[in-house]
């Protein structure tokens, strides 16, 4: 009786111990960071041994994770993950995983790599595990981030055409900056390691963009909002003033320069635009009309162009 109970109680710990990584993974994979850039670290391996280093009755030690030096322990929201320091094949072995707030593994004596990811902010350190209970904290040195923009006045822009990108702050030799976090909503809060970061907020989908630069500091929510010179602007073309918009018509509109900026095709040309002086063109069957229009910072407004011989404008002009 005594022999079957421990074969069942063995079968059901291998069991557990098969489905562990997988549980990791799946826990990494919803919370975003599978792709996370370990600082100083390239990439990591599973590791190869039936038996985990996390469960093999080496010595236990605590880990816990601090926004700044003298911060309270972070409860939730922290990914963990223990390496071996040494790489195979290129790649450091991974020992154990975990996700929440302190974490305890059991590690067999030896040297070995914590990262400890919280949103976009991680640090790492290397700590020596022995056969007594220890503990080792992490600082971060992390703050959060919260983004909005609004028009002139105040006026509050719709969330579904507003997104930003974080970049580095500082620009590499080609005066390019490495891109961290992409298509960020308003108001929602990122996790990045202290420091400046360049922001691009757009405002739909044409040439409405504001770049600033801002601090995030360690322990500390910051909260930016950023203002746009635009305005919504939705052009149709009509035979006369107030009249339908002419289907398959085919859009294009230039910049005060003469640069095409957008082109598209319907009967109405609905976009937002920053402020400026523009010309639109529209095309329908074989003739051709164009306009020009300004757009004044948060006033919206419909752009009629009119189907008539004034408007029209002769399809070879400027051709040699």
């Amino acid at each position: 009786m005594f022999e079957g109970t421990v074969r069942l109680f063995l079968v059901w710990l291998g069991a557990l111990l098969l489905m562990a990584p997988v549980s990791f993974a799946m826990a990494q994979n919803v919370d975003g960071v599978s792709d996370l850039k370990l600082p100083g670290i390239s990439s990591y391996a599973t590791p190869k041994g039936e038996t985990s280093l996390a469960l093999s009755g080496g010595g236990a030690i605590t880990l816990s994770a601090q926004l700044t030096d003298k911060g309270s322990d972070i409860t939730r929201g922290i990914v963990w993950r223990v390496f071996k320091p040494q790489a195979v094949n290129g790649k450091l072995p991974m020992v154990a995983s975990a996700h929440g707030g302190t974490a305890v593994f059991q590690l067999e004596p030896g040297s070995y790599l914590v990262h400890a990811s919280y949103g976009r902010a991680g640090a790492t350190k290397r700590i020596t595990v022995g056969k007594d209970t220890k503990r080792e904290s992490l600082v971060l040195d992390a703050g959060g981030l919260k983004l909005d923009a609004v028009l002139s006045g105040g006026v509050r822009i719709p969330p579904k055409k507003l997104r930003f990108s974080i970049y580095e702050g500082t620009a590499e030799t080609n005066g390019d900056r490495a891109l961290i976090i992409p298509d960020v909503e308003p108001n929602s809060v990122v996790r990045l390691n202290a420091g400046i970061y360049h922001i691009v907020s757009t405002y739909g989908a044409v040439n409405a963009v504001i770049r600033s630069d801002i601090r995030v500091e360690a322990g500390k929510l910051t909260e930016a909002t950023v203002e746009h010179h635009a305005a919504e602007i939705t052009m149709k073309l009509v035979r006369e003033t107030g009249g339908e918009a002419i289907a398959d018509t085919s859009w294009s509109l230039l910049n005060e320069s003469g640069d095409p900026i957008k082109e598209t095709v319907g009967a109405f040309a609905s976009m937002v635009l920053a402020e400026g002086d523009y010309t639109i063109i529209a095309k329908n069957r074989d003739r051709i009309y164009q306009k020009d229009f300004t757009v004044v910072a948060g006033q919206n407004q419909e752009i009629e162009v009119l189907a008539t011989e004034a408007a029209a404008i002769d399809p070879e002009e400027g051709a040699d």
